[in-house]
C-alpha cells in the first residue's frame, strides 16, 4: 500500500551513485522508482522494493516528490528535461553534473560563484544542460538544485579495485591537482538539499542552488595510489612520467587531466550543513578497506 504524503523519489538513472541514495532513503521509508538502462535490471530491482522502468519506456511520475537526473547531456541535449515538464507534484528536483565546467584554473581554488569555462566538449555540454535545467525551473517553478561533482570514488570504485584488476598505474605530473567525492557524502549532501527544501516549504526558484560536492584536499592522483598500496601492504607500481603514460590513454582519459584545479565546498558546508564523512582521500579510503578484508 502507497501511503498518501509519502516522499517519493523518482531517480533518472539508477547507477552507482542512483541506486545508493535510492537504498538510503528507502530505508528511511521513503518510496523510491526510477530508470534503467536494460530491461534486465528492472526485475532485480523490484526484488529490493526500487519501481524500476527502462529510461526510454513510458514513465508514471504521478505523486512524484523528488526527481533526481544522473544522466549526462547527449548529443541533442539533455535528455531528461523534456520528460518531467508535466510534473504537478513535483517541488525538488537535483541535476548531477560536473565540476569540469570550471575548466583548467592552473590549480587556484574556485568556488560556485566563479565563470565557467569549460576545457572539453563533455563540459561544455554540461554547461549547456544545466542551462537547461535552469530554464526549467524558471518556466515550471521546481526548485532545481545542481550537484558539481569531481571524481567519484567507494565502495566496488576505488584504486583498490584497479589494483586487483592490474590496471593501477602511479602517474607523475607534480602540482597536477584533483579533488574527489566518496558516493556516501554525495548521497549525504542529496538528503541535506532535499531535507532543506522540506522543512522551508518552499517550491519556487527561491530555493535553487549550485553545489559543488567535494572533498577538503586536492591532491595528486599518485599520491592516492601510494597510500592505497600502504594500506594494503604491497609494492606500488612504479612511476610513470604523465608524457609517457598520455601516449596511451584514449580520448576520455586524458581529458580528466587536462584541467588542474581545486574546488571549494564551504556553500555545501554552511548552507547545507553537511559534515563530510570522509572529508579527504585517506578516511576514504581507510573505510573502504577495511569493509574489505
Amino acid at each position: 500500500m502507497v501511503i498518501k504524503d509519502k516522499p517519493h523519489l523518482f531517480c533518472f538513472g539508477l547507477g552507482y551513485v542512483g541506486l545508493r541514495l535510492a537504498v538510503h532513503l528507502q530505508g528511511l521509508g521513503w518510496r523510491v522508482s526510477g530508470t534503467v538502462r536494460d530491461a534486465d535490471q528492472v526485475a532485480a530491482l523490484h526484488q529490493q522494493g526500487i519501481e524500476a522502468c527502462v529510461f526510454d519506456g513510458p514513465l508514471d511520475l504521478s505523486g512524484v516528490s523528488h526527481v533526481l537526473s544522473t544522466i549526462p547531456p547527449v548529443s541533442k541535449g539533455d535528455p531528461v528535461c523534456q520528460r518531467i515538464t508535466d510534473c504537478p507534484s513535483v517541488g525538488w528536483v537535483g541535476y548531477l553534473s560536473t565540476t569540469g565546467v570550471y575548466g583548467n584554473t592552473g590549480g587556484i581554488v574556485v568556488d560556485e560563484t566563479a565563470r565557467l569555462k569549460p576545457s572539453s566538449s563533455r563540459a561544455e555540454a554540461r554547461v549547456e544542460a544545466e542551462n537547461t535545467w535552469q530554464e526549467l525551473q524558471a518556466t515550471k517553478g521546481f526548485a532545481v538544485h545542481v550537484f558539481r561533482l569531481p571524481g567519484i570514488y567507494g565502495p566496488t570504485r576505488s584504486v583498490f579495485d584497479q589494483y586487483q584488476a592490474n590496471r593501477l598505474r602511479r602517474i607523475e605530473k607534480p602540482g597536477h591537482l584533483f579533488n574527489r567525492i566518496h558516493v556516501d557524502d554525495i548521497v549525504q549532501a542529496l538528503h541535506a538539499s532535499m531535507d532543506k527544501h522540506q522543512r522551508i516549504k518552499q517550491t519556487d526558484n527561491a530555493n535553487a542552488a549550485i553545489y559543488n560536492v567535494a572533498d577538503n584536499l586536492a591532491c595528486e592522483p599518485s599520491v592516492i595510489a601510494s597510500y592505497a598500496c600502504e594500506l594494503m601492504g604491497v609494492e606500488p607500481p612504479p612511476l610513470v612520467a604523465f608524457d609517457e603514460a598520455a601516449a596511451t590513454m584514449s580520448a576520455m582519459a586524458l581529458s580528466f587531466w587536462q584541467d588542474n584545479r581545486r574546488v571549494s565546498n564551504h556553500k555545501m558546508k554552511s548552507d547545507l550543513g553537511v559534515k563530510l564523512r570522509y572529508p579527504d582521500y585517506r578516511r576514504g579510503l581507510e573505510a573502504i578497506w577495511q569493509d574489505m578484508v
